[in-house]
């Protein structure tokens, strides 16, 4: 970069271009010269100057095509232009304005107007090239900031598609980790939790549509505060039934006693909420089962419409132990009595058939909880 302006004088009299530079250089200005206006052309596009003076009158290419060729060219910054000329007759003056010079002088030029016209023009310049710096800095910025929008607005769409079926903090670890990958196909041992309402078939067949969605709207309003509170993992809500995992797609350490502790928590809520539809008249309950085992797990869907999901013998059998429990009951499969026992009363059910599994189920009826509920981070 100059620390100096540079200044391109293009005059076909050698004596003009000498007169020039000493009264340029002695204000400490960097001079170039030109013969012609095809010159002038080469060395501008070669030195890039800060400032052109302009000769009219030149051979091969005059001062005025020259300096409509300049301001033409794309490639160039802007380089104001005064041009010389030996005419003082307004008609001159407009037609090389017009051509695009900046200013002029007539010859023979006084000392102090040139110096001051050149002041002007290098202002002008410097003003100019501030903005267009400046333009160009903005449009980074907007460039920037266009991607950060992008980034933030595609963030968002993936904590809306997380939130769909994990718990905050869950979504929180899945996202500071960059580790969304945890949401492909994969097995696992896991604990499943289902839940349905007892009665809710008969009353969708006596009451208003308004009514049904009313109930499915406390019910679930009950349930989903106390999924976010277990952390677990929401398979989905179908009508009165819902689905809970729990060890994936983070692992944790007690996912059997999660699962309970959940269970047992939507049965005091539901005790409440079950009373308070009786006022209206409505006579529902809650059954739940869960069992534990390894299911394939991963996101389904398209790309409009994702879900995680859990597929597995596991999820089946935590389905029929639900559709046996009565309201207020707990069932529950062997491994998860075993890793529950010390937390909670457990009183067996024995061997049950159920629909599907060939072989009968040892079974487990959750009678209440016996010791604090464990801390769950």
């Amino acid at each position: 970069m100059r620390n100096r302006p540079l200044i391109l004088v293009v005059d076909d009299v050698p004596d003009n271009i000498e007169i020039a530079r000493l009264r340029l250089e002695s204000q400490g200005y960097l001079v170039e010269s030109a013969a012609d206006g095809e010159e002038a052309l080469l060395k501008t596009a070669q030195l890039r100057p800060d400032l052109l003076l302009l000769d009219v009158m030149m051979p091969k290419l005059d001062g005025l095509e020259t300096v409509r060729r300049l301001k033409a060219d794309p490639s160039l910054p802007f380089i104001p232009v005064i041009l010389l000329t030996a005419k003082s007759d307004l008609a001159e003056v407009v037609r090389g304005l017009d051509a695009g010079a900046d200013d002029y002088l007539t010859k023979p030029f006084d000392h102090a107007a040139l110096l001051a016209r050149v002041r002007a023009m290098l202002r002008i310049k410097s003003l100019t090239d501030q903005v267009r710096q400046q333009a160009s800095e903005l449009a980074d910025i907007n460039a920037t900031l266009e991607q950060r929008v992008a980034a933030q607005v595609g963030e968002i769409e993936r904590v809306g598609r997380l939130k769909r079926f994990l718990p905050p903090e869950i979504v929180g670890i899945v996202l500071a980790e960059g580790a969304e990958s945890l949401l492909d196909s994969h097995r696992r041992d896991i604990a499943v939790l289902f839940c349905d309402l007892r009665g809710f078939t008969a009353f969708t067949e006596a009451a208003e549509p308004e009514e049904v969605m009313r109930v499915l709207g406390d019910y679930h309003a009950a349930l989903g505060p106390l999924v976010r509170r277990f952390e677990g993992t929401l398979d989905h809500f179908a009508g009165d039934g819902i689905m809970v995992f729990f060890n994936d797609p983070v692992p944790c350490a007690d996912p059997e006693l999660r699962a309970v502790n959940l269970a047992d928590a939507i049965r005091e809520a539901m005790r409440e909420l079950s009373t308070r539809w009786r006022r209206r008249g409505y006579v529902l309950g809650c059954g739940i089962g869960i069992a534990q085992g390894f299911a394939t797990l991963g996101r389904i869907g398209f790309a409009d419409r994702m879900d995680y999901a859990a597929i597995g013998t596991v999820t089946n059998l935590a389905a029929r132990l639900c559709a046996e429990a009565a309201d207020g009951q707990i069932l529950v499969s062997e491994r998860i009595a075993a890793a529950v026992e010390g937390s909670f009363a457990l009183s067996p059910v024995g061997g049950i058939t159920l629909k599907g599994i060939t072989r009968p189920v040892l079974v487990h009826d959750v009678r209440g909880r016996v010791a604090p509920a464990s801390e769950l981070a």
